[in-house]
């Protein structure tokens, strides 16, 4: 089957479809690229939250799907909105890499270890909530760009420590540059950190079977629970949600947290536990943990009246 993979132009997303494309040449596909720009890709001055969030990244690749430049796109899952549009769904969700976050930095080995005052640099709402639950005393600053930019930005002195997903590092080969990873009680990832998913037109039966070889069950489990939360809290970059999910067997565990990135209040952290044998039992087990977040956001916005 001849299939053409759309993806955005990074580095990273370049390596993501790459890899996509080298896994189904192995099961007799012929596949080629179509590279493309976003928005999210050109809009670096201001803050996803501020200008359109995470369908910014995946907008112009889904147009190619529907005009049938291409046949299937791949996304690092966290930048794919909980709601697709009508017509496109999720084919395909793949085994997930490392799904911490992780302190990049040229001169310090830990976030204890960083001085009071030093600059660090994230433009997630999530990271800036829980970084500042952890040390008040830094001075969080936005930075946006792709991993190359990012890392350039640090080695070129703008800031004492960088946070950044530790998947993305880790594949493009660069996981000599972690200095430390935040496991997940003190960094709750976000919703589908380290996944990726493959979205197709709702309409393309033949390529879902195509893709079925590539999907990796318990990964699909996890972050289906994962992203039932933050669909349930409004599931944009705009909050400062994480979610993240294990799994044994059939028992998945998932924990969330809600903070605040002014630092105003400590942030709401729920857990849930339940079996799971499909799709709809990890979402509605999501859904729980989101209902029970809800009301511990709104008992703490009560009480310091700040919503």
């Amino acid at each position: 089957m001849k299939l053409t993979i759309a993806t955005r132009e990074s580095r990273l997303a370049l390596w993501q479809a790459e890899h996509v494309k080298a896994l189904l040449e192995q099961h007799g596909h012929e596949v080629t690229l179509l590279g493309m720009t976003t928005q999210g890709d050109q809009i670096l001055d201001r803050a996803l939250s501020k200008v359109g969030g995470k369908g910014l990244f995946v907008k112009e690749l889904e147009v190619a799907l529907e005009e049938g430049r291409a046949d299937l796109a791949v996304h690092s899952l966290k930048d794919v909105p909980m709601e697709l549009p009508p017509g496109f769904e999720l084919a395909c969700v793949m085994e997930r890499e490392d799904p911490r976050d992780a302190l990049v930095s040229n001169h310090f080995d830990s976030l204890q270890a960083l001085p009071k005052g030093a600059v660090v640099g994230t433009s997630s709402l999530r990271r800036v909530a829980l970084l500042r639950a952890e040390r008040p005393d830094l001075v969080i600053e936005p930075l946006r760009g792709n991993l190359d930019t990012r890392l350039r930005k640090l080695d070129d002195g703008h800031y004492q420590a960088i946070i950044l997903a530790a998947a993305g590092l880790k594949r493009l080969g660069l996981g000599q540059r972690i200095r430390a990873v935040f496991e997940p009680g003190t960094m709750l990832p976000a919703a589908g950190q380290g996944a990726l998913g493959i979205e197709i037109r709702s309409d393309r039966a033949d390529v879902a079977q195509a893709l079925s070889v590539l999907v990796h069950r318990g990964t699909w489990l996890r972050v289906a629970a994962e992203r039932a939360v933050s669909r349930a809290m409004g599931g944009s970059c705009s909050m400062p949600l994480a979610a993240y999910a294990t799994l044994e067997g059939e028992q998945l565990s998932i924990s969330a947290a809600w903070g605040d990135p002014d630092g105003k209040f400590a942030p709401v952290r729920v857990q849930a536990h339940g079996a799971v044998g499909s799709l709809q039992e990890a979402t509605a087990l999501g859904d729980a943990v989101a209902r029970a977040l809800q009301d511990g956001v709104k008992a703490i916005g009560a009480e310091l009246n700040v919503f």
